[in-house]
């Protein structure tokens, strides 16, 4: 039995065991459900206070994050702004500078396009000024040609030719020969020989010139092609680089008036009026001048090749001499290496022998360790007696 003591009136209750377990199970139920739901109340109270702290937190951030977006978004409209705006500037400076461009370039143009005019103006009034001075020459020549007799023509050519040469001898070509052509060759010549060397004695230029000219009142008219196979073949004979036929035939020719003419059919050959004859000197000189430098690379390339070419001969000669000597040297070798083949197979026999000497010799000292006075008396009783008659044991 259990005892339970009322809290209010102080008696004393007698309960059962069943009576007080289901008396301390009322009680524990209800602190049980107090205590749950002064727990759950905390709990909600708790979790209000937190869920309040957390949404307080969160739209405190989200402030702060807006915030932070509006400046980005400020950053960047003040950054697009600026990149506008510098972007129109970098355009007009860049048509600003065009502009410039164009204009200069205007500018230019116009001075450049003044600078044409006036040099165009220049070389007509010096074309139209040269063209005045051939045609005052040819009128000379023509007049030249009425003053002359029929005898002293085709001479007075030669000797207009040589005079005018002389008086720029000195001064346009000072280390040249140009003097009348006196050697046949072949029964032919020519009129005149020029030339010319460099100052270290290279062949500069040479040009062999043959002079034609007829009265007007001639009956038969030459022409100039008449000349020109003889005047390629008393070139090659003169070893001359250039031919030139100085004529005053055909003197109605447009062709042969109008400058210097290339004879298309032969190999440096020109016709020319005798107002051409310095002109033409002076352009075959500077075109050889210029030739000069390729000429002599030309000929030190050659010589180089001479050298290349007396080395190989050389390298050639020695190959041949080395590889007799070599065959030579090789066919002795041959010889002794026959010979020393020969020499070991005879040594080779001369071992055999002597291995089989050395073998029979062999034997023979085994033959000789194994003998004994026992074994050479064996079945000799004569010997066996005298043996022991000198105190010899035979056993």
């Amino acid at each position: 039995m259990n005892e339970i003591k009322c809290p209010n009136c102080g008696k004393v209750f007698q309960v059962d065991e069943a009576g007080y377990a289901s008396i301390v199970s009322q009680v524990r139920n209800a602190l049980f459900e107090k205590e749950v739901a002064d727990r759950i109340s905390s709990v909600r109270r708790e979790s209000a206070a937190l869920q309040e702290k957390a949404l307080a937190e969160l739209d405190a951030k989200h402030k702060q994050e807006l915030a932070g977006k509006d400046q980005e978004i400020l950053r960047l409209k003040e950054n697009a702004k600026a990149a506008e705006t510098e972007k129109q500037l970098a355009v007009q400076t860049a048509v600003q500078k065009k502009d410039t461009e164009i204009v200069s370039l205007k500018d230019q143009i116009q001075l450049e396009k003044a600078a044409a005019e006036i040099r165009e103006k220049s070389l007509n009034e010096s074309h139209k000024n040269e063209v005045e001075r051939l045609e005052s020459v040819i009128e000379q020549y023509k007049d030249f040609k009425l003053r002359q007799s029929t005898k002293m023509i085709g001479e007075s050519l030669e000797q207009h030719c040589l005079t005018t040469f002389n008086q720029v001898r000195m001064m346009a070509f000072p280390r040249a020969y140009f003097e009348k052509d006196n050697e046949v060759v072949e029964g032919t010549k020519g009129d005149f020989v020029y030339r010319e060397e460099t100052e270290d004695g290279l062949p500069l230029l040479s040009i062999l010139f043959e002079m034609k000219n007829e009265a007007d009142a001639t009956e038969k008219k030459h022409k100039n092609e008449d000349f020109i196979a003889k005047l390629d073949t008393d070139r090659k004979k003169k070893n001359c680089e250039y031919a030139v036929l100085v004529s005053m035939l055909e003197p109605d020719s447009d062709l042969y008036n109008a400058g210097i003419v290339t004879e298309y059919r032969y190999e440096k050959m020109y016709i020319i009026r005798p107002q051409f004859f310095i002109p033409l000197i002076s352009l075959l000189r500077n075109a050889a001048l210029s030739g000069m430098q390729v000429r002599r690379e030309l000929e030190t390339v050659r010589r180089q090749n001479l050298d290349v070419e007396q080395f190989d001969q050389a390298l050639l000669e020695f190959r041949d001499k080395f590889g007799k000597n070599y065959q030579l040297a090789q066919s002795h070798f041959e010889k002794a290496i026959s010979e020393i083949d020969e020499t070991i197979k005879h040594l080779e026999k001369v071992k055999e022998s002597l291995t089989k000497s050395g073998y029979q010799l062999r034997l023979a000292n085994d033959k000789a360790q194994d003998l004994t006075i026992k074994k050479l008396t064996k079945g000799n009783p004569t010997m066996r007696d005298k043996f022991e008659e000198a105190g010899i044991s035979v056993d």
